[in-house]
């Protein structure tokens, strides 16, 4: 099945979505969850149901800002360590997250979903991406940036 199937299925019935970037911007792939958010943000999409966060590397900081909104679906993406090759794209199973993904994050990314889901009703994903490089740097691989077009592409079709 196809991220954008998957998505799809996923944001069936959506009231509202909160898209969460997360990552270190610094470390080139790793912060390819912030560098979709700012896309998103500076293509200035009309849409009332569309909440974009940068979470950072402190995406535990937003859980008030997540909660008060009260969206009926989030999803989560980040740069995730899944063995595949650099730029691929999957939905992670939460239960997943902690055998993969990376920790350049203050706070595991399972325990953050758990604590979401406590006393909240919505809907929670996690696109994950394989990052090529971890190292110092401004901006992703080029693989990883065509990842991220392939995702907002994929997004703004399924909510616009």
């Amino acid at each position: 099945m196809s991220l954008k199937s998957q998505l799809s299925d996923f944001l069936k019935d959506c009231e509202k979505l909160i898209v969460l970037g997360v990552g270190n911007e610094l470390k080139s792939d790793d912060g390819i969850g912030p560098f979709i958010i700012k896309k998103l943000q500076f293509e200035n999409i009309e849409n009332k149901k569309l909440i974009l966060i940068d979470g950072q590397t402190v995406p535990e900081n937003f859980t008030g800002k997540i909660r008060k909104e009260k969206p009926t679906h989030l999803i989560i993406i980040d740069a995730c360590l899944m063995n595949s090759n650099p730029g691929d794209m999957q939905i992670v199973d939460r239960y997943d997250f902690a055998s993969i993904g990376i920790s350049t994050h203050s706070m595991s990314l399972s325990f953050f979903v758990k604590y979401l889901e406590k006393d909240t009703d919505f809907k929670i994903t996690f696109v994950g991406i394989e990052p090529e490089s971890m190292d110092w740097g401004e901006k992703p691989t080029p693989k990883v940036e065509k990842a991220a077009d392939e995702f907002i592409k994929t997004l703004k079709e399924l909510i616009l």
